[in-house]
């Protein structure tokens, strides 16, 4: 009875204008997930059959995993791209109209690979195809190079990145800088964010993919864009902006007197500027350096797991590449109900360590792909196999979401110090540079480690029958255990996170210490001055679409 309790004082610490604001918001959210869950899910689907058709017609050795996570390391590190393009947009005009039109071209974008498809030749999966066709048999695809996926992708990442660092902005926006608010919202959003990710990608694994194919599973995605557009365009003007409007007007006059080009070039100086600030803050502060392995290496092994792992299960395991959305439903079910303990448990759990710790614990699970001998083609493997991973993905949403509540309590007011450049906020360089780490990480391990997989392919037969069981060992068994080590022992860091369930980490209000390392007080949210402009020098905060970029 408590834990509902303080869930219906949740929901009524809103106001009825902020309740209306947030169930736009979440509508527009759920539209923008289920269409990204059947774009990403039916691409690298595609990516992995068209790669291994490729090597069969031509009678070559498979690149399908080396190129795949080339393919998905690209769309990420352009999404920091799309964050440096997004920030003097948004000093020149309304956020939620940067943020409908930013959907609206990420739509145009996703509507790229189903037009090459279609005018190169390719259709819809034929009625009993699978039926009167060899299984890799996948001659009604379009006849385009599967390279041109690269760039393509990579754009689609680009705006990828706008749509996920500006709607970071709009919570803030809706219910100002009150630190539970702004968690209560953050979990909300993400149960609800979930639900939707969880029913698109168990729909495109069982309905969209047998039905269309996976060249068009995706075609709801540009449809589903268009309505969050719509739908986003009816979020009230936040109230602390109606009061600076005309303070605004000022800004905008000067700021159109500078082109958007060097405006740009700004933005992206101010990037790199931020990511090296950023490693300054978290390297010298006992309280911010656990975040590298908490936070970074913890989501790098989670959007791995995801990427890279379930479609090499799915294709080489279970001999259908489209059964990966299946696991990735699973994933998904797990995030859900680590956004939900966060909500529900937000005064019994005030810090991320519990959740953190969790996620280590369940990384172990992993264990067991190296040794699981599924019977091909037979679905309700697919099923076992996401059930598995709902644990796995349980405690980094809880952590995640936690995390991100801390870091913006910490670092809203974070005084100016000899480790800090004059021009960028602490906040938006501390993410940045997490989300860098993150970036980097992942576009060096992925194609390698892909390689390294499709090398033990063609080392134990290829398509007569190879097996990657003992590359899953390394790849996943070993290396997630090297992940669980990393955020075990670093929760262990911060001062006060010795007990299972600390109540405070470091001293003062809230567990948060106002001393000489330059801490101010506390207060909650997402530092919008960055992207609005209201200071010359913080105009770049690309690090903040971490939190979310599924």
């Amino acid at each position: 009875m408590k834990l509902f309790r303080e869930a219906r004082e949740g929901l009524s610490s809103f106001t009825v204008r902020e309740r209306r604001n947030i169930a736009i918001y979440v509508c527009g959210i759920m539209l923008y997930k289920f269409g990204l869950e059947a774009f990403n899910g039916s691409i690298i689907a595609l990516a992995t059959n068209r790669y291994d058709y490729h090597a069969q017609q031509n009678n070559t050795t498979a690149k399908t995993f080396e190129r795949t996570g080339l393919l998905t390391s690209l769309n990420q590190a352009f999404q920091c791209m799309g964050s440096i393009l997004i920030a003097p947009l948004v000093k020149r005009f309304p956020t939620k109209t940067v943020l409908s039109s930013a959907i609206l071209l990420f739509a145009v974008c996703t509507a790229i690979l189903l037009i090459l498809d279609a005018s190169t030749g390719g259709t819809i999966i034929p009625d009993n195809w699978l039926k009167t066709h060899k299984k890799n048999d996948f001659s009604y695809y379009g006849t385009y190079n599967t390279d041109a996926m690269i760039p393509i992708y990579s754009a689609a990442g680009i705006v990828y990145g706008m749509v996920e660092l500006i709607r970071r902005v709009i919570p803030r926006d809706i219910v100002g800088g009150d630190v539970k608010k702004l968690k209560r919202m953050d979990a909300l959003v993400h149960i609800f964010y979930e639900i939707s990710g969880t029913a698109g990608a168990f729909t495109t694994g069982l309905v969209l993919i047998p039905t269309l194919g996976n060249n068009f599973s995706f075609i709801i995605t540009p449809c589903c864009f268009g309505c969050a557009c719509v739908v986003w365009r009816f979020i009230d003007e936040p109230g602390f902006e109606m009061k600076n409007r005309k303070r605004e007007r000022g800004r905008l006059e000067e700021t159109e007197k500078v082109s958007y080009f060097w405006q740009l070039v700004i933005a992206a100086r101010l990037f790199l500027d931020s990511v090296w600030t950023g490693m300054k803050i978290v390297f010298s502060r006992r309280r911010f350096v656990w975040l590298v392995s908490g936070y970074s290496i913890a989501l790098y092994a989670h959007r791995f797991l995801e990427n890279a792992i379930c479609p090499a299960i799915a294709k080489r395991y279970l001999d259908n590449s489209a059964w990966s959305q299946i696991m990735a439903g699973g994933s998904n079910l797990g995030e859900l109900l680590g956004a939900l303990s966060v909500f529900l448990f937000t005064s019994l759990v005030p810090t991320p360590m519990p959740f953190l710790r969790l996620d280590a614990i369940f990384l172990f699970i992993i264990w067991y792909f190296p040794f699981w001998h599924p019977q091909p083609g037979r679905v309700i493997e697919a099923w076992r196999a996401a059930a598995t991973l709902i644990p796995v993905s349980f405690g980094w949403a809880a952590g995640d979401v936690s995390i991100s509540a801390y870091i913006q309590s910490s670092l809203s007011r974070f005084d100016s110090t000899s480790a800090m450049s004059e021009n960028v906020s602490a906040l938006g360089a501390v993410m940045a540079f997490l989300y860098t780490t993150y970036i980097v990480t992942y576009a060096i391990t992925s194609p390698l480690l892909g390689r390294y997989l499709d090398a033990m392919y063609a080392r134990t037969g290829g398509s007569e029958g190879g097996d990657i069981r003992e590359g899953v060992k390394y790849i996943g068994g070993v290396q997630f255990t090297i992940v669980a080590a990393l955020v075990l022992v670093s929760t262990m860091v911060p001062k006060g996170a010795v007990s299972w369930n600390p109540k405070a980490l470091g001293e003062g209000n809230g567990g948060q210490k106002n001393d000489k390392e330059g801490l101010g007080d506390v207060q909650a949210g997402f530092d919008v001055e960055v992207l609005e402009g209201k200071d010359k020098g913080r105009a770049m905060n690309g690090g903040e679409m971490a939190e979310e970029s599924k």
